[in-house]
Formats: structure tokens, C-alpha cells, sequence
């Protein structure tokens, strides 16, 4: 027995040093691509990305853009500590599951490998991870809650740049801004993949960095508003409903396992999105609560925290540099869309740029046509995070690692095992059960009911199709 055991350690040594082999082999042959015709130039440095860095960058870029503008609202309905708490706590949670994505993606990755599979012109994604490994019925489950989340976080990116726009530019209504920002994001089609996000990835970061200290800076320096009260949490629907914006806000990693496949070694994943995840706490804590303090309770009538901030030659910085960022978050948010189209109509092989663009831009209608239809912006994002969010990123990969790993034998061939800070097995299955039992009750339970009530009050105020959704009065 002992021996059989000691071939099986030394059958999966040797595979997963093959495996590093071949990492090794694409690192070079990533970085010989993009040195191939123009040196240390412009491809290498701003086009073709596949480094641990990279990486870094498209997880912290794509986990905070506009909600950034929408957590003081958040913090007005949860109250200061709750919203503090619950930023540590989901940002926590979040960058668990993306861990336990990343080790799925390296199980599926290593099985196909073994079989002699090559991606070199394909790119891997959740829901055939999910095939692979667990099965047809799984790979539906996962398309349907993937496609589905990012169809309307593509959606939420549109509505905020309408939204944002509108308070350095009221002369269009928040509608017609929809229609020429659908148009400037359509462009994203011609970008190819992951690899190809290296400039966006660290000027999005950059631009929203700026905007948060904005936002804790101009917030400060505005002092307390006259008469300002915090009184939040005042009602358990507004709780619920902001705590599931925050669900929301550390639930961008629908993505992971195309940033993962576009790095050179995705082995080394795994603690990034953590990291990601810890400075993005620098943004959000401190600008949220700056916020927060100053205007109190008028965040409640105002879900975009640019609304109450004075006008200012920093402001409408600010409102231009996130609305760039918001066109790379819709790339972002779009890009697994676009390649779930072409494997569908058979373009994902196809070498021509300008072909893949022409046959991914059905994908960008539906996200037009549904942002202008729910105008709702703040509201819609607890209700994606609360519907959508709460099974695609957190309960889906808890319950799809539990599985995978149920057998025995499967936990001793595991590609990755256990981490060092829960080295056991029952350890993770212990953690994973919570993370299911807390986000079905709390997250897609108190927080669909929430947020589902919130947007049906939206929607019976200002009505589907909203010209200008929360816009202040004509004067008379």
C-alpha cells in the first residue's frame, strides 16, 4: 500500500513539474511575442501583459470603478460601523472564493493537460471549468449565473457613465448620455483579451485612486453640512439593501479565470486577489466614510456621491478620470461575453481582429437597451449583488470546490492543496459551508427581498425608460 501510495506522490510530482516546465515555456514565449517586432517597445510595455503584475492590476482595477461613488449611500443606509465591518467582512469572503476559483481553474487545467489538451487559441473559462470537472448540469448552472452577472455589471458601467457625466454636463438629459456612451464602449470589441488590458488595467487603477482621495479630501475640507445626521441603520430594508451593494463591491472576480488564463504563470494567482483586495480597502474605507460624515442622512436621496460634493475644477477631474475608468470596467466586465459569443457563432479561433469585432458587437445591444430601460443607478447594483453576485462568485465556487474534492482519491491528487494558514481539508469544507449558509440566507435571502423592494420603489417613482433618473427639479 505504501509503495502504490509513493508512485501515485511521484506520478503527480512529475506532472505538476511538467506543468511548471510548460509555465516556464510560455512565460518566454509571451515575452518573445511581444519583444518579436518592436524590441522593449510599444507591445511589450502597453499591449501584451501576463505577468504576476498585471494580474495585480486587472483584479484591483476591475474590483472597485463606480461603486466607488455609491458606498457612501451604502454607508448612509447600513451606518458607519456596519459599512466598515462589512467592507472587511465581504472583502474577506470575496477574495476566499476567488482563491477557491483560482484552484478549480489549476485542477481543470492540470486534468485537461495530462490529457494532452492544448488552449494555445483558446481561452479557458468558468463555466468549462465547471464542465470539466463537475459536469454538463454544472456547466449551465455556471454559464447562466456568469453570462447573466456581467450582462449587468457591463450594464451598471454604462448607467454610471451616464449618471456621472451629467454633473459637469446637464445640457443632454442622463438618457441621451446612455446613447453616446453605449457607442464610446462598443469600441471595447476591438480589444482581444486579457492580455491586452496592461496600459488600462494601471491607468484605471491610477484614475480611481485620484477620485478616492478626491472624495476623502473634498469631503473633509467641505466640513459637516448644517444640521447633518447620521441616523442610519433606520430600517431593515435599507440595511439589507446596502449590505448587498458591498456583497456587490467585492464580488469582481467573475473574471478571475480569464485573468488567470491570460498570465504566463497562473500558478502564482493565488494570493492576488487578496492582495488586490487590501488596497482597494484604502480606497473605499476612508472615502466612504469621509463622505459619509459630512452629508449623513442626504446620501439617502442620493445614491452618487458626486451629487453632494461641490463643483470644483477637482471634481470634474474626477468625474472624467472615472468615467475612462468606467469604459475599461465595461471591457472588462464585456471581454467574457465577447468570447462566450465567438465559441457560440465558432469566431473564437479566428486570427483577424477586425472580424472578431464585427461579430462581437451583438453582444453590446442588450446591454444598451437595458440601461436605458433600469436608469437605476445604486439600486441596481444591490440587486445584481444580491441575485446574481451572491450564487456567481460565493456560493457556486464554495459548493463546486466541496464537490470536486469529496473523494478521497481526489484529495490526494489534488493539484493545490490545502493553504498553509488552514492546512486541513475539513478545515476548508468547514469554511465553505459558511460562506454558503451566510450568502443564500443573509446575502441572496434578506438582500433579494432588500434591494427587490428598493428597485420596485425606484421603478414606481421615476418608471421604466427614466429620462433623467434622480435629477434635480427644472427650475421655474
Amino acid at each position: 500500500m505504501v509503495p502504490n501510495k509513493q508512485a501515485e506522490e511521484a506520478i503527480v510530482s512529475g506532472i505538476m513539474r511538467e506543468i511548471d516546465h510548460q509555465d516556464d515555456v510560455r512565460e518566454r514565449e509571451g515575452e518573445e511575442e511581444g519583444n518579436s517586432h518592436f524590441g522593449l517597445s510599444f507591445k511589450n510595455l502597453f499591449w501584451h501583459g501576463g505577468s504576476v503584475y498585471d494580474a495585480w492590476f486587472s483584479c484591483a482595477s476591475n474590483q472597485v470603478a463606480q461603486v466607488l461613488l455609491t458606498l457612501p449611500y451604502s454607508f448612509s443606509q447600513l451606518g458607519l460601523l456596519s459599512g466598515i465591518i462589512l467592507q472587511v467582512f465581504y472583502g474577506i469572503l470575496g477574495s476566499w472564493t476567488a482563491y477557491l476559483i483560482s484552484v478549480l481553474y489549476v485542477e481543470y487545467r492540470t486534468r485537461k493537460e495530462k490529457e494532452n489538451v492544448s488552449f494555445k487559441n483558446h481561452v479557458i473559462q468558468w463555466f468549462e471549468v465547471l464542465d470539466g470537472l463537475l459536469g454538463p448540469k454544472w456547466k449551465a448552472v455556471g454559464l447562466a449565473f456568469n453570462c447573466t452577472f456581467l450582462l449587468f455589471g457591463t450594464v451598471i458601467q454604462l448607467i454610471a457613465c451616464a449618471s456621472n457625466i451629467y454633473y459637469i454636463n446637464d445640457r443632454f438629459d442622463k438618457r441621451t448620455w446612455t446613447y453616446i456612451f453605449g457607442a464610446c464602449c462598443a469600441t471595447t470589441v476591438f480589444i482581444p483579451s486579457y492580455h491586452n488590458y496592461r496600459i488600462w488595467s494601471f491607468l484605471g487603477l491610477g484614475m480611481t485612486t485620484y477620485v478616492a482621495w478626491y472624495m476623502t479630501i473634498a469631503a473633509l475640507v467641505h466640513g459637516k453640512v448644517e444640521g447633518v445626521t447620521h441616523s442610519g441603520p433606520t430600517k431593515l430594508v435599507l440595511y439589507f439593501t446596502g449590505a448587498t451593494n458591498i456583497l456587490y463591491t467585492f464580488g469582481g472576480h467573475a473574471v478571475t479565470v480569464e485573468i488567470m488564463h491570460a498570465m504566463w504563470k497562473p500558478r502564482k494567482f493565488k494570493s492576488i486577489y487578496l492582495l488586490a483586495t487590501l488596497y482597494v480597502f484604502s480606497l473605499t474605507i476612508p472615502s466612504a466614510t469621509a463622505v459619509y460624515w459630512a452629508f449623513g442622512d442626504q446620501l439617502l436621496t442620493h445614491s452618487n456621491a458626486f451629487a453632494l460634493l461641490p463643483r470644483t475644477r477637482f471634481r470634474d477631474a474626477a468625474v472624467i478620470l472615472m468615467l475612462i475608468h468606467q469604459f475599461i470596467t465595461f471591457g472588462f466586465a464585456c471581454t467574457p461575453l465577447y468570447f462566450v459569443w465567438e465559441k457560440a457563432i465558432g469566431m473564437h479561433d479566428t486570427k483577424s481582429l477586425c472580424l472578431r469585432a464585427v461579430a462581437r458587437l451583438p453582444v453590446v445591444i442588450p446591454v444598451w437597451f437595458l440601461a436605458i430601460v433600469f436608469p437605476f443607478f445604486g439600486p441596481i447594483n444591490s440587486a445584481v449583488g444580491a441575485l446574481l453576485v451572491s450564487f456567481t462568485v460565493y456560493i457556486i465556487p464554495a459548493l463546486a470546490h466541496m464537490l470536486t474534492y469529496r473523494k478521497a482519491s481526489a484529495r490526494q491528487n489534488a493539484a493545490e492543496k490545502p493553504p498553509f494558514f488552514l492546512p486541513t481539508w475539513t478545515g476548508m469544507y468547514i469554511v465553505n459551508i459558511f460562506i454558503v449558509i451566510w450568502v443564500l440566507v443573509v446575502g441572496f435571502g434578506l438582500g433579494g427581498w432588500a434591494s427587490m423592494t428598493n428597485l420596485i420603489k425606484q421603478v414606481d417613482t421615476f418608471g421604466l425608460f427614466a429620462k433623467c433618473y434622480q435629477c434635480p427639479s427644472p427650475k421655474r
